[in-house]
């Protein structure tokens, strides 16, 4: 009976020699000649590098000093995380507190430790590769912030930094990562179907334009829990404010106070906010039914005594005319002359036949003798 035993390790394979159950050594590609009783050989695929035994932390225990000769620990402390590449590329993340065993040799595995306490930012290439694998949006917080806006960084729930516009991704693993964008834009708010009363008692209903800008995201995001809403409350009070203040008369007769009194109003509410205020403008003033049929009644009335008054002013300034040319005619004969002769020329344009006794001469001399 032989003693020896035969074991054969292929070039992607590693084996494990036990004896009596206890670890003895590693056996690498080749023919091997083991002897000896209570012999177990475990071979294992150390094609993909990942050790995936159970007894890993007997096995860093038992190879001591040797353990980096056969394999590569990633020992992470709480505060750390491991990229692990096979063959230079990227193929994995270890989260914060892991113990993982690979396989030294055809796998080419490196494993890179990052601390988490240097910060939270994941380089702009471990970020396209994690996303490359579909493990991006699990182990980080990604978000590309568009040209003119900003990202607020959170990192458990107090603010860190400000980001620029372009693509950012931070680890989450045992932290809390949130990135609000905030648009630095000029945006518009509306405000409509305000029903309101004026000084005089007169119900309306008043339609509300204005313009913003964020000049403070930070201020905007932290003092406010949503500035948009703040503003439209604002412009809400402003605009009943302004409203109550005037009568309707003098709300149809001059908007752009009321607009200024609006735009006053909100802009000094909203300034320690971060927000601005470009402008305010009341859209449209809504009158009831009723009211509609008075203030028409009220304009016809005052059109209609408007054209009294320029048909008397006419009828005056043509009377005054007319005794201004009595005057004349009354002073100068030959003037009067003329206006006889004027009025001899419109009658016969009018008279299709005419029959002249006496000669043409006498007629003439009769028609056209002048006093002296």
């Amino acid at each position: 009976m032989s003693l020896f035993r035969k074991i054969v390790i292929g070039d992607t394979e590693r084996g494990l020699v036990f004896r009596n159950r206890r670890f003895e050594r590693v056996l690498g590609p080749g023919v091997h000649r083991l002897s000896g009783f209570g012999l177990e050989v475990s071979v294992h695929d150390a094609a993909n590098g990942e050790y995936t035994g159970k007894d890993a932390d007997s096995l860093v225990v038992a190879l001591g000093a040797g353990l980096l000769e056969h394999f590569v620990l990633a020992d992470l402390g709480m505060h750390e995380i491991g990229l692990v590449h096979r063959h230079g590329k990227l193929v994995d993340v270890l989260a914060p507190g892991s113990r993982q065993l690979y396989w030294r040799g055809p796998a080419g595995i490196a494993v890179q430790t990052l601390a988490l306490t240097d910060g939270l930012e994941v380089e702009a290439g471990v970020a396209h590769r994690l996303r490359q694998l579909g493990l991006l949006e699990t182990l980080a917080t990604a978000v590309t912030v568009p040209s003119e806006s900003a990202g607020l960084l959170f990192v458990d729930g107090r603010y860190v930094r400000t980001l620029a516009p372009g693509a950012h991704a931070f680890w989450n693993l045992r932290r809390n990562v949130v990135i609000d964008v905030v648009d630095l834009r000029v945006q518009a708010i509306d405000v409509g179907g305000q029903e309101l009363l004026t000084r005089d008692k007169v119900s309306l209903r008043v339609n509300l334009s204005a313009s913003l800008r964020v000049t403070d995201p930070v201020a905007a995001r932290g003092k406010v829990g949503k500035y948009a809403e703040f503003v439209y409350r604002e412009l809400q009070y402003g605009l009943r404010k302004a409203i109550s203040a005037k009568t309707l008369d003098e709300l149809l007769g001059d908007k752009a106070s009321l607009d200024a009194d609006i735009f006053g109003y909100v802009r000094g509410q909203v300034g320690d906010v971060g927000v601005e205020i470009l402008g305010v403008g009341v859209k449209d003033v809504i009158l009831p039914g009723e009211m509609k049929e008075i203030l028409n009644a009220v304009v016809q009335a005052e059109k209609a005594a408007q054209a009294n008054v320029i048909r008397r002013r006419e009828e005056a300034n043509a009377t005054r005319s007319l005794l201004n040319t009595a005057k004349l005619l009354d002073e100068s004969p030959t003037l009067l002359r003329l206006k006889e002769l004027e009025a001899l020329e419109k009658v016969t344009e009018k008279i299709d036949k005419l029959t002249v006794f006496g000669g043409l001469d006498g007629v003439l001399k009769q028609l056209v003798s002048l006093k002296h």
